[in-house]
C-alpha cells in the first residue's frame, strides 16, 4: 500500500505556521508575542510520531486506490496537520496536569524557561489555530461545517476520558477501590481511541465524500477497538516492554495509573496480594514497584496480554473481512492500521 512520506508531510508544516502568523498580525500582533506564538507551535506540533498526521493523507491513498493530485495532497496534509494541532493542544495541558517532566525527550512546554502557566494560554491557541486554517483553508468544502463539527466533539470525547482518568487516579491518592475495568475501558475509549484512530480516518472520508453513515458507523466501529487494544498494548509495554526498544522506563505503576495491568491484577489476585498491590502500587519507590511487578509475574499478566491480543485481533480481522466497500470504503484502510500495531514493541 503507498504510504505518505513523513518528510513530504512534514514539507507543508511551514507554510501552516506562516498562515497563523498572518492571522495573528490581522489583531497588529506585537513582534515578541507572534515570535512566542511561533516557537510555541514549532516546539509542540511537529517532533512526534506523526503518525495521527500521516493517517490522513495514507487513508485518502487506500481509499482512492491511487496518487493524490499536489491540491489534494496539501489539503489532506493539512488535515494531518490540523490532528497534530489537537495532539499539542492536549499534550501541553495534559503535562501540566500531571507535572510531567520531559515530552519527546525535551522538557515539557511549561517547564522551557520564562513560560510556566502562560502554556495554559499556549494550549488555547494551539487549539484555536485549528479552527483559524480550517476557515482559511476549506470554508468553501461541502464538508466544511462536518469538519468543524468533528473536530469539537472529538475534543469533547477526549476531555471526558481526560476528567475521568484525573479524578480515578490522582498521583497523591492512592485508592484502588477507584479503579474498575468499565472505568478503565471508558477512560481508553474517550481519552485515545476516538483523537488518535478514528478522528483521521473520519477526516479523510468528509474530504473525499466519502463520510456517508454507513462509512462512519463502519470506521467507527472498527477503529475504536482498535484504538482500545493500541491503549492496553501500550500499557502491557509500559510493564514488560524493553525500554532500549521503547525509548523511555515504563512509570505506570509509580505514578498510579489506571492501567490495564493493573485492573486485570485485580480481578485475579488473591486477598493476601490485594494487601500488597493497596501497600505498594502507586508509590514513588523501585522496591515497592519491584513488590507489584512480582504480583504480575505471578497472576501470569503478560499470558493473559497475549491471550487478549489474539482474541481481540482476531475479531478485529473478522469485521475487517465483512466491510462492505460499495460505499467507497476500503478494507485496506482498515488492514494497515492493525498491521503497525499487531505485536508492536514500541
Amino acid at each position: 500500500m503507498a504510504t505518505t512520506k513523513r518528510a513530504d508531510f512534514e514539507a507543508v508544516w511551514p507554510s501552516l505556521v506562516e498562515d497563523l502568523k498572518a492571522a495573528a498580525t490581522k489583531y497588529n500582533l506585537p513582534d515578541n508575542a507572534l515570535q512566542w506564538f511561533e516557537k510555541s507551535l514549532n516546539t509542540n506540533t511537529p517532533g512526534g510520531k506523526l503518525n495521527r498526521g500521516l493517517s490522513v493523507p495514507d487513508t485518502a491513498l487506500a481509499l482512492l486506490q491511487r496518487p493524490l493530485n499536489d491540491k489534494e495532497f496539501k489539503d489532506l496534509c493539512t488535515l494531518g496537520w490540523l490532528t497534530e494541532l489537537l495532539q499539542a493542544f492536549f499534550l501541553v495541558s495534559d503535562d501540566m496536569m500531571d507535572g510531567s517532566i520531559t515530552r519527546r525527550g525535551q522538557p515539557c512546554w511549561y517547564r522551557h524557561e520564562g513560560v510556566g502557566l502562560i502554556a495554559i494560554n499556549d494550549s488555547f491557541m494551539l487549539e484555536a489555530s485549528i479552527y483559524n486554517i480550517l476557515k482559511a483553508q476549506f470554508r468553501s468544502h461541502p464538508a466544511y461545517v462536518d469538519f468543524i463539527e468533528l473536530f469539537h466533539e472529538t475534543t469533547w470525547q477526549t476531555e471526558l476520558g481526560q476528567l475521568c482518568d484525573l479524578i480515578t487516579a490522582p498521583e497523591d491518592n492512592v485508592n484502588l477501590n477507584n479503579f474498575s475495568m468499565d472505568k478503565y475501558m471508558f477512560i481508553v475509549t474517550y481519552k485515545t481511541a476516538y483523537y488518535s484512530f478514528y478522528l483521521p480516518v473520519a477526516l479523510a472520508l468528509h474530504y473525499l465524500q466519502l463520510a456517508t453513515p454507513d462509512n462512519l458507523r463502519q470506521a467507527h466501529d472498527i477503529l475504536i477497538p482498535l484504538g482500545q487494544y493500541f491503549q492496553i498494548q501500550d500499557d502491557y509495554l509500559d510493564a514488560y516492554g524493553d525500554p532500549s526498544v521503547i525509548g523511555k522506563i515504563g512509570t505506570d505503576i509509580q505514578d498510579n495509573k489506571c492501567s490495564w495491568m493493573i485492573n486485570q491484577a485485580l480481578q485475579r489476585c488473591t486477598p493476601e496480594q490485594r494487601k500488597v498491590l493497596d501497600e505498594a502500587y502507586g508509590r514513588k519507590d523501585s522496591q515497592l514497584e519491584a513488590k507489584v511487578k512480582a504480583i504480575f509475574n505471578e497472576l501470569q499478566l503478560e499470558q493473559v496480554y497475549k491471550d487478549f491480543e489474539e482474541k481481540r485481533v482476531g475479531e478485529l480481522r473478522t469485521k475487517i473481512a465483512a466491510v462492505d466497500e460499495s460505499q467507497g470504503l476500503k478494507k485496506e484502510v482498515f488492514e494497515a492500521f492493525l498491521a503497525k500495531i499487531y505485536k508492536r514493541s514500541k
